[in-house]
C-alpha cells in the first residue's frame, strides 16, 4: 500500500484508508460535497468528494474504504480529490497498516516510568502511585497503548505513555536544579498529570472523545482519580490530596487553554513548563516528519501559529 507520508503531488492513488471523518458539507454554488478525513499509520489527509455520483458506494466513519484519486496542494498542504469509493473488504487489508503507534520501545517505556514510583521516599505519595498504576485494572489494561491526544501531539498508540514517561523527565531533572522542590510530589503529578486521558479518549483505531471526555475531559478526571486513590489510603493528608490535584488542575497553565487554576506552586509550574515543552516539540518534530514539500520550508502549523522549517545545516 502507498502510506500517506509516501504521496506526492499529482500521483493518482489507489488504496485503502482508514476514514476517520466524514462530512457533507455545501459547496458555494450549493451543491453536497464530502470532507473527509483519512488516516493510516503514518498520519492523516484531507480527502474531498465533489462529485456524489455511482461510483461513490455507502461508506461511515471509521469504515476502511477503498478510494480512487489524485494528490494535489490545498493551502500548503496536501490533500486528495476522490473520484471512487467503497467499502474495504476483509481481507483486504491490514488493520494494523492504520494504526499510527510510537517508534519507542513500549515495555522498556512502561519500565523506566513503574521505575519512578520506587524513587519515591513519601509513604503516601507512593501509596497513591502504586493503587493508581498497579491496582486499576482500566490503567493497567490500558496505560501501554493510549495516545496522549486525537491529532495534536503524541496521538498515536503508545503516546500517552511515551508522552507521561518525557514529562517525568523532564521533571526529575528539573527537580534539583532549582531549590523548595517537592520532588516527590512533582514526579507522582508528572506521572499522573495526563492520566484522565485514559478514560477521555477511546481506543484506536477510533480514537475520538468519550461522552466523560466531552463532558468532563481528562483534567478533572484525572483529579478525580487522585481523589478516589487517596480516599483508599488510610491516614492519606487532606493537604497533599490537595497539592497534588491542584497541579493536575493547572497543568495546561492557562484558563484559555483549559486549566481551572494557574499554576500556584513551584511544583505544579514546573510540570507546566514540562508538558508545554514536550508536546509542542513533539508536535514540531511530527511536522517536520510529516512535510510532504520537498524544500526546507514546510508550511504553517496551527497549533505552534508559525511557519515551520527544516534545519538543513
Amino acid at each position: 500500500m502507498r502510506y500517506i507520508n509516501e504521496l506526492r503531488e499529482g500521483e493518482t492513488v489507489v488504496g485503502h484508508y482508514l476514514c476517520k471523518s466524514k462530512q457533507t458539507l455545501k459547496s458555494r454554488a450549493g451543491k453536497s460535497y464530502y470532507s473527509l478525513k483519512l488516516q493510516d499509520k503514518t498520519g492523516l489527509l484531507d480527502g474531498k468528494v465533489w462529485d456524489l455520483n455511482n461510483e461513490i458506494k455507502s461508506f461511515e466513519e471509521n469504515d476502511f474504504i477503498k478510494i480512487e484519486g489524485t494528490v494535489l496542494i490545498y493551502n500548503n498542504e496536501p490533500q486528495i480529490n476522490i473520484r471512487r469509493i467503497r467499502k474495504s473488504q476483509e481481507g483486504e487489508y491490514n488493520p494494523m497498516d492504520y494504526i499510527p503507534s510510537t517508534d519507542k520501545d513500549t515495555e522498556e517505556m512502561y519500565k523506566k516510568l513503574m521505575g519512578y514510583i520506587s524513587s519515591v521516599n513519601d509513604k503516601y505519595i507512593k501509596a497513591l502511585l502504586n493503587q493508581i498504576f498497579m491496582k486499576n485494572d482500566f490503567v493497567l489494561q490500558n496505560l501501554k497503548k493510549h495516545s496522549a491526544a486525537r491529532t495534536l501531539h503524541h496521538g498515536y498508540l503508545g503516546g500517552l505513555l511515551e508522552h507521561t514517561l518525557s514529562v517525568t523527565e523532564i521533571c526529575d531533572f528539573m527537580s534539583g536544579r532549582y531549590k523548595k522542590v517537592n520532588r516527590d510530589i512533582l514526579i507522582c503529578t508528572a506521572m499522573l498529570h495526563d492520566i484522565g486521558k485514559i478514560y477521555e479518549l477511546s481506543q484506536f483505531p477510533v480514537n475520538e472523545y468519550t461522552d466523560d471526555g466531552q463532558l468532563l475531559g481528562h483534567i478533572f478526571i484525572g483529579a478525580e482519580m487522585v481523589h478516589d486513590a487517596a480516599s483508599k489510603i488510610e491516614g492519606f493528608p487532606k493537604n497533599l490530596e490537595s497539592l497534588i490535584k491542584h497541579s493536575i488542575l493547572a497543568h495546561h497553565g492557562e484558563y484559555e487553554y483549559g486549566s481551572p487554576e494557574l499554576p500556584k506552586t513551584i511544583e505544579a509550574f514546573i510540570l507546566h513548563c514540562a508538558d508545554n515543552m514536550d508536546a509542542k516539540v513533539k508536535a514540531f518534530e511530527e511536522a517536520v516528519e510529516s512535510g510532504s514539500n520537498q524544500g526546507n520550508w514546510i508550511g504553517y502549523n496551527k497549533m505552534l501559529q508559525r511557519n515551520i522549517r527544516k534545519t538543513d545545516y
